[in-house]
């Protein structure tokens, strides 16, 4: 089925709440990884996928981030590595691509000719926006460390993961940290 992306599970929601999701597709969601924005519950999609489903639609999802007990009947590739931010494969998806996903013989497929795939850009988005609200302030060191979703998502022990310039990076955020709780 082609592909619909989307960079967060709230524009699929508006989408399925403006009528553009009458159809068969296959929901990308990424920028949901551990990096991004620490990975959050995906279940906003849940209900409005199966809606689409109980209308006749082939509907799936994949993701670079995670759903508690995927997604009940609606087929769905979670926790694909490595994610997003990242320079995981779904940053080349585009709209209108065509996605197999077989789940019963594990492929997942973007069907891209290799050439235009090799040219493609990694798609971006500014990710600032993850960084206040909700205690977040307090938890950005970690998702700058942050293993792979495949490698459990951890940032204790993941300091080879920080840059040369890391210790003067987490002094900055321990700065800011202070800032906003004084």
């Amino acid at each position: 089925a082609p592909a619909l992306v989307f960079d967060t599970q709230d524009a699929v929601v508006a989408a399925f709440q403006a009528g553009k999701l009458e159809r068969d597709f296959v929901a990308i969601v990424r920028f949901q990884g551990p990096r991004a924005n620490g990975m959050p519950e995906l279940h906003k999609l849940t209900p409005e996928l199966g809606v689409l489903q109980k209308r006749g639609f082939k509907v799936a999802l994949v993701t670079d981030g995670r759903m508690s007990g995927a997604s009940g009947k609606v087929p769905a590739a979670i926790h694909v590595t490595p994610e997003c931010a990242m320079g995981g494969p779904l940053a080349k998806v585009r709209d209108g691509d065509m996605i197999l996903l077989d789940s019963e013989r594990g492929i997942l497929e973007a069907r891209v000719p290799l050439d235009e795939w090799n040219r493609r850009e990694l798609a971006a988005i500014d990710l600032t926006g993850n960084e206040k609200g909700y205690g977040r302030e307090l938890f950005g060191v970690f998702r700058s460390v942050a293993t792979t979703a495949e490698q459990g998502a951890m940032s204790f022990m993941a300091t080879s993961h920080i840059a040369s310039d890391g210790e003067a990076e987490i002094a900055k955020r321990e700065q800011i940290m202070i800032e906003h709780t004084t």
